[in-house]
């Protein structure tokens, strides 16, 4: 059942070295507007609301903010612009495929950043099509704390799951479908484990793998440079590297 989710390792270790927080907050805000507009503006009935309410606690957004975004997704808060979805694609340094989510109330705008960024970090924006046969959207529930794989095997199993892998940290990636994200959450949750995250991510069927250190350096860059993007809510690409070389590359 062991599966792989290669571009949430880099990821994981790419937070540590560039927290923006600033950014993030504007990300959970806007994740939470989405999620009220597209379901029940209550977090008791609304799982995708309830999930982004608990990360915007966790990096420490104030109530007074996350029940504005709340009443913006609902429709009941008149302040700033309407948000629209929008998914682009693209190639970055070597041919990687790379999906960017974004959330803006001004969608010229946003191409025209997209584009600039990509150019200028040795890829380009492609048409809509042109890489999303290559992902997944799975759900995935992060569990920290894993002290013996046979139990968690045990409950992914039972929760529906359809993968998990292991970290060395103790910390497990589920892989479940995207519609019974909450169902493997809960699960998890009553055999005992410690969920810290539940999201719906898009997971590439394969790999690019980069062996040289200077597109590994444009890759990086170029990631960065997408996610510092205010209207970008979230950047998946489909390559791989050994973490030494990734260290290295963003010194």
């Amino acid at each position: 059942m062991a599966g792989h989710s290669k571009w949430a390792n880099i990821k994981r270790q790419k937070a540590v070295v560039d927290a923006k927080k600033g950014k993030t907050f504007t990300q959970l805000s806007r994740a939470i507007i989405v999620a009220a507009r597209n379901g029940l503006p209550d977090p008791a009935a609304n799982f995708q609301l309830r999930t982004a309410i608990e990360k915007a606690k966790t990096a420490g957004i104030p109530n007074d903010n996350i029940e504005r975004a709340i009443a913006k997704g609902a429709g009941t808060f008149t302040g700033g612009g309407s948000l629209e979805e929008i998914r682009y694609e693209g190639y970055g340094p070597g041919g990687v495929a790379i999906l960017i989510e974004a959330l803006t109330d001004n969608r010229n705008r946003t191409a025209a950043d997209l584009r600039a960024a990509l150019s200028k970090n040795g890829g380009n924006l492609g048409e809509t099509g042109c890489v999303s046969w290559m992902f997944d959207q799975k759900g995935v529930c992060t569990v920290v704390c894993v002290t013996n794989e046979e139990d968690l095997l045990e409950a992914s199993l039972e929760g529906s799951a359809e993968s998990y892998e292991m970290t060395e940290d103790q910390t497990a990636e589920v892989v479940t479908e995207v519609t019974n994200l909450e169902n493997l959450s809960q699960t998890l949750k009553e055999k005992g484990f410690q969920v810290s995250d539940a999201e719906w991510r898009w997971i590439p069927s394969n790999y690019v793998e980069v062996t040289d250190s200077d597109q590994a350096r444009s890759l990086l860059k170029l990631i960065d440079t997408l996610e510092g993007l205010d209207d970008v809510q979230n950047v998946t690409a489909n390559f791989e590297m050994a973490e030494q070389l990734m260290t290295l590359s963003m010194v």
